[in-house]
């Protein structure tokens, strides 16, 4: 059909209402005059680009159409007298440039009816689906698609290099009463960097980072990053396949916890000399073979979410959705985790839902309002941290939340999250003076929307993920932290024990000859050891902020303290529950960590620190193949006191059970620098024991002071047991017997 141009300016312009709205930079619906409208029998297209000298349009089978500018701001128009559409492309010119791609408001919106309504409920599980920047083809079309929920925003447009940064350029257009603002950019590739401009109600324009970004720039642009749609090839089917038929409450878990950026270093084992760590996929290859050699079963990440602030150590988050791209690419990662898988490590992430800094590119006061926050400083600051709490009552919120944890599970095969303050998440008056929070509406202090958001996401990874685990880092005697959500519990797989670390730290800080009047310090966890799922952790809050390295918080002079160390770790692998100890404390680092420097491996020049690195590496060899030690953790018939008593000698003996009873382990610890010859202890089965560790060996920096012969047993009463052995108790030492 023949075009027709009209040459009145008037016929092409679109309500006056709506232009001035958009050229004010305030219109929230630019598709309702731009791109292809029917209008007075035939289409009008509408074009608005500021930087433009021209504009035409292209179509197939047609001479260039040029378009009128009919309005001084760039607003371009041309009537075709003819009632249908058509497919067309737009030719600009900026002078030193021409650019031709579709038009991206000649598109429909890409979230469905269905994503925008599990949105708003707060039940999507997968918004990063539709929410943030995604590669998608429509109809032929190759381009980006960006979603961004700013329900108070007055106006949102896309922003980045393939448009000078002027938001002018690419408003969105808000979607109904969800508060999700849509627009599809043809020509947009992977790579392509973004962020977003928002206009506030009051007028306030400023630039925000992608609550939904999977790759992002690191500081100071910060900008989103589109991300690559080619699927990452996985080789760890099988790793993904057994864990999915493991009851992890049975298995063995002994966690090396990791901060990335300070771990490596000179003179880590078996690497060059000056070896440094550029990418997700170095670091991972040197410490599988690390974690490999170690006896380690698991590896868990100080927040590799991405964070501006290196000293925050990754709990400040900005970057919700991205591994940081300190290391790599999300790609990178990916390798990282199945590089791991394949050395037969699980992979657990630190992840940081109970609050988020207030960088003003980031989540606060997102569209010029607490929109993830509370507007209240009562409930939505956490003075502590100088961070915003997240408002877990509204509904976008935990589709956020729940998203964030589902996505690494999902796309980066994590094997587990660890959340970080849950305590915080729970109580309102967390930290809080009198008059500084706010009462549930029942006049309590439970947080009842965080609670029932960890108990929602806590359900929904178990079912959709078999096997992995979900680990509170929860410091109160809140009950059921780790029970099913059925019993009424928080539905967490386990519970960091605190009390349990701050007593043994106590406890090995104490001058031996005062150790009599604490014996309880050791005791007492064993009262409460079966009430949760419990993991020991000796974290990276142990060595830092003042309070010594774990070598420098033991008692005594130079040998002693080593003793003490070696103690310290056989207590924790025999006690019931899972184990977690912080990079540096294996081989004994004599300063704390700092996160700005990395480990002093260089001390493994020296026979001490060399020897209890492989001292530890045996007993998590040992811990690993002795059931007793982890298949009955959280039994009460898993663990039995041989002796609680002693504390004049502060000694202690218990039996470890397998759940078959027939295979148990004996561990006694003498924790004063007095050798016990001929000591005498009740067995719990007739037999004859061998001793499989002891932490005095010589080649573990002890003094050798071993039991070398198996040691049968003999009928006679002790510790209300009718068999008993005799053998030789080390200073400041632990055995574990087994029997044969």
């Amino acid at each position: 059909m023949k075009k027709t141009a009209d040459s009145g300016t008037q016929a092409l312009l679109p309500d006056q209402g709506a232009l001035s709205r958009l050229l004010a930079g305030r219109l929230n619906d630019p598709h309702s005059i731009l791109g292809m409208h029917s209008e007075r029998g035939g289409v009008v297209v509408r074009v608005y680009d500021p930087a433009a000298r021209a504009v035409t349009l292209l179509r197939e089978g047609a001479s260039p159409a040029p378009m009128s500018r009919i309005h001084p701001s760039g607003l371009f128009g041309i009537f075709f007298r003819r009632k249908t559409h058509f497919a067309y492309r737009l030719e600009k010119d900026y002078g030193d440039r021409v650019f031709t791609a579709e038009d991206p408001y000649q598109f429909l919106p890409c979230p469905g009816e269905m994503d925008l309504y599990l949105f708003n409920r707060g039940e999507h599980r997968r918004p990063w689906e539709f929410m943030g920047a995604r590669q998608r083809d429509e109809g032929g079309v190759k381009g980006v698609s960006f979603a961004v929920w700013a329900p108070n925003a007055e106006r949102v447009s896309v922003v980045g290099d393939f448009n000078c940064w002027d938001g002018r350029r690419h408003p969105m257009r808000l979607l109904g009463q969800s508060g999700v603002w849509d627009l599809f950019i043809p020509g947009l590739k992977a790579g392509d960097v973004y962020k977003y401009e928002i206009r506030t109600k009051a007028g306030d324009i400023f630039l925000k980072l992608d609550p939904y970004a999977r790759r992002t720039e690191l500081r100071p642009r910060n900008a989103g990053i589109v991300p690559s749609d080619t699927p990452f090839r996985w080789t760890d089917d099988d790793w993904m396949k057994a864990r999915a038929g493991k009851n992890i409450l049975e298995q063995p878990v002994n966690i090396y916890e990791v901060h990335l950026g300070s771990w490596g270093g000179p003179g880590l084992p078996d690497l060059p000399e000056g070896k440094e760590f550029h990418n997700y996929r170095e670091l991972a290859e040197a410490l599988a073979n690390y974690l490999k050699d170690m006896n380690y079963t698991h590896v868990e990440l100080l927040p590799v979410f991405e964070h501006p602030l290196d000293m925050s150590w990754g709990y400040q988050v900005t970057g919700f959705y991205a591994p940081t791209a300190r290391f790599g690419t999300p790609e990178d990662f990916a390798c990282f985790v199945d590089r791991m898988h394949r050395a037969g490590i699980g992979v657990i992430l630190d992840w940081v839902p109970a609050h988020f800094p207030k960088d003003a590119f980031s989540l606060g006061r997102f569209d010029g309002t607490a929109l993830y926050e509370h507007a209240d400083p009562r409930q939505g600051e956490q003075k502590d941290w100088g961070t915003y709490i997240f408002n877990f009552g509204r509904n976008e919120v935990r589709t956020f939340l729940t998203g964030s944890a589902l996505y690494f599970l999902e796309n980066f095969h994590a094997d587990g999250l660890r959340v970080d303050a849950v305590a915080s998440m729970i109580y309102l008056n967390y930290s809080r003076n009198d008059g500084e929070w706010i009462p549930n509406k029942y006049g309590g202090v439970e947080n009842l929307e965080a609670v029932d958001f960890l108990k929602n996401l806590n359900a929904l990874a178990h079912k959709e993920f078999p096997g992995i685990m979900m680990t509170a880092e929860e410091s109160t005697s809140w009950p059921g932290v780790s029970r099913p959500v059925w019993l009424g519990g928080l539905g967490f797989t386990f519970k960091w024990n605190m009390g349990w670390m701050h007593d043994t730290l106590d406890y090995f800080e104490l001058d031996p000859l005062y150790r009599s009047y604490h014996h309880g310090k050791l005791t007492f966890s064993l009262m409460y050891a079966f009430s949760e799922n419990f993991v020991l952790p000796l974290s990276h809050d142990e060595v830092v902020h003042g309070k010594k390295s774990l070598i420098g918080r033991m008692y005594g002079d130079y040998r002693q303290q080593f003793a003490n160390l070696r103690a310290l770790f056989a207590w924790m692998q025999t006690h019931p529950g899972k184990k977690m100890l912080f990079m540096g404390g294996e081989f004994a680092q004599m300063i704390e960590w700092n996160y700005a420097q990395p480990l002093d491996w260089l001390l493994l020049k020296y026979p001490a620190h060399d020897s209890i690195r492989r001292m530890v590496s045996e007993l998590n060899r040992v811990y690993r193949e002795t059931p007793a030690l982890w298949e009955n953790d959280f039994r009460p018939d898993g663990f039995e006191w041989i002796d609680v008593g002693d504390y004049n000698r502060s000694i202690f003996s218990y039996v470890r059970w397998d759940k078959k009873r027939t295979d148990p382990v004996l561990v006694i610890l003498n924790l004063t620098p007095v050798v016990r010859d001929n000591y005498e202890t009740g067995v719990p089965l007739p037999g004859v024991w061998r001793e499989v560790f002891n932490t005095d060996r010589e080649e573990y920096g002890g003094t050798g002071l071993l039991n070398g012969a198996d040691m049968p047993s003999r009928p006679g009463s002790r510790n209300n047991r009718d068999q008993y052995i005799t053998l030789r108790l080390p200073w400041l030492g632990a055995v574990i017997l087994r029997r044969t």
